[in-house]
Parts: C-alpha cells; structure tokens; sequence
C-alpha cells in the first residue's frame, strides 16, 4: 500500500485513491478480461488497494473479474460492492429493489461471485424510493450482525435520507458522483457527512472521461451509454470544454516527479484539495483499463495548488452546462 491510508467513516481505512471496477466492463467499449485483470493486479501492486464493484456491473462479470483477484490478495484489499439496481448500465436499468428480502438476497449473490465470505464495504445503489430507507438499513445492519459484511454505505443519496440512514447504523462512505464539473453534493450532502463523520467516495471523478481532455463527445461510440448524459450532447460538449481548458491551463503550470503534471492528476488533486476545505476524508474511485494510468492518477497525490489556481478551477466549473444524468431523480441532485 502506498505510505498513507485514509479512514473514512465507522474505522473504515482504505488507501487513498481507489479503483472503479466499472471500467472493466463493456460499459464503454469492449473489455480484454486478461488485460483486466492485469490491470486489477497493478492497481493493488501500486497501492490502490481500494476496489469498487457492484453487482449489475456487466451483468455480474465484473465481480467475477475481481474474485480472480481476491483468490490470490483478498488480504491486500478493501473490497466494496452495491445491491439494488436490476439491469446493465449498458442494456439499461428495469427497477430499484431495497425492500429487506432482496438486501439479503443481493448480499449473498454477489459473496458467490466474488468468491469471498465478507464484503468490506456493502452500498446501497440507489434509492428504492417504495421502501422507507430506514427499512433497507436495518436489512443491511443485519448482514454486519451476520458477519457478510464490515461497513456499510450509501450511494446518490440526499443529505435528509443520509441522516435517517445514519440513526439506524453507522455510515462509512457516501458514494455520489462529484468532480470539478459535477459539484451539486456540495451545497447539502457533502457538509452533512462532514458533519456526521461520514467519508466521500466520489465516482467519475475524471467527469467521464471528459476532464482528461481526452474525450470528444461527437465520436463516442452507439453503445456508449455517454450518449445518454445531457452534459455529452453536442452543444453542451462544446460549452463545456472551457473546463477542460481550465484544467490543462493549471496542469501546465505543475509538475509531478519532474513532468509535467496532466488534467486527470489535477481532476483528481482537487477533489481532495476540495475534502480538506470541506472537512471530510474524500477518496477519489477513478477507473481505466490501462495500468499506466492507475500511476498517473497516483500522482494527484503530490499536487498542491496555489489560490490562484482553485480560483480558475473554480470559476470554470461555474459555467458548467447539461444535467449529470438523464433522469435528475436517478441522483440525489434530483431529490433535494
């Protein structure tokens, strides 16, 4: 593991990036399952020992992919998986299940695929807005009495639901979408975990691709469920790559080890940058499928801004344009 560790909520220690099992899925393309896997290894090797997953990822095969891992480290990793969607991210999602009898028949379902007999941090997805949520913890708090998992968690979830969430059992981790161009969580969920000593688990911190700089939205390919994101559509794309200039601008006037520092190191840098001003641990899940890019992503560790540059950074996401989803109410955005 690399020389630090971050404690999230409820003792929970992982390392201080993670990794983003759903890359390693054909959500955006087509996946080399031996190519996945080394990368997995690596991941661990540089000290990303912080794995996430869910069960709908490729249909299950994504949990499958990391239990090819866990046979050889589950020691090495902190391991975190999600229940309650129905469907693919790619094939689409058909229902939202967080009634107490699926929880206990997600958790074991996905404890078979991963070929492990506990699951170090167990999220609720998405909220199943039928079932009190009150309800669903209680049915996850018993899977901790029951030894099937360690810690629980919360994804998309608003800073009221949070709270109630909170009074039936310790929370470890939120987990919402959030980066320099995605920053909603800030006005209310992420001052309530600060408050409630909850740690932050951003997904897509790299924007989707977008904030590397690397992605044109024109191009992206009939499958890519990218085509489905208002914030992708042509005009909104064309706005907002003044984001994107931003975050070269500032990579341009850093370094990391003697090169120059790249946009995705900056995304991630001030993701954390942004859990200290806000008082919480915030651990960033970027995924790839390549391994060089889990040591390029490492390097937003070393970085650190001046206030000039938080203030371009900033002042850039304010003219950010186009929904993070298609369905506002699919995140918490949407129900607050």
């Amino acid at each position: 593991m690399t020389a630090a560790t971050v404690q999230l909520g409820d003792g929970l220690t992982v390392s201080p990036l993670g990794f983003g099992g759903m890359a390693l899925t054909p959500v955006y393309g087509e996946v080399d399952p031996a190519e996945a896997l080394r990368t997995l290894h690596h991941a661990v090797d540089a000290g990303v020992s912080f794995i996430d997953t869910a069960d709908i990822y490729g249909g299950g095969s994504n949990e499958e992919l990391i239990a090819r891992l866990l046979k050889e480290r589950r020691g090495e990793v902190q391991l975190a998986t999600k229940f309650g969607l129905v469907g693919t991210p790619s094939a689409g999602y058909t229902d939202i299940r967080g009634d107490a009898a699926y929880v206990k028949q997600a958790v074991d379902r996905s404890l078979q695929r991963l070929g492990t007999d506990s699951i170090d941090l167990y999220y609720m997805h998405r909220r199943d807005l039928r079932v009190p949520i009150v309800e669903t913890v209680e049915a996850m708090a018993g899977l901790v009495q029951a030894g099937k998992v360690r810690h629980l968690g919360l994804s998309e979830v608003t800073a009221e639901e949070l709270r109630e969430a909170s009074s039936v059992h310790p929370i470890a981790a939120v987990q919402s979408e959030w980066s320099i161009w995605s920053r909603d969580v800030e006005r209310n969920v992420v001052p309530t975990a600060a408050e409630l000593g909850v740690g932050f688990v951003p997904y897509s911190p790299l924007g989707r691709g977008f904030l590397t700089g690397t992605v044109d939205a024109s191009t992206l390919g009939s499958n890519d469920f990218r085509r489905n994101i208002p914030r992708f559509a042509a005009d909104a794309a064309v706005a907002n790559q003044g984001v994107v200039d931003a975050v070269r601008a500032v990579a341009a006037e850093l370094s990391v080890a003697g090169r120059a520092a790249t946009p995705a190191q900056v995304a991630l840098a001030w993701l954390l940058a942004q859990g200290r001003k806000l008082g919480l641990p915030v651990v960033p899940i970027p995924g790839t499928r390549k391994a060089d890019r889990i040591d390029e992503n490492l390097g937003a560790l070393a970085l650190v801004f001046t206030a000039a540059q938080l203030k371009t950074l900033d002042a850039a996401a304010d003219a950010v344009v186009g929904s993070r989803s298609a369905d506002p109410n699919w995140v918490s955005q949407g129900r607050e």
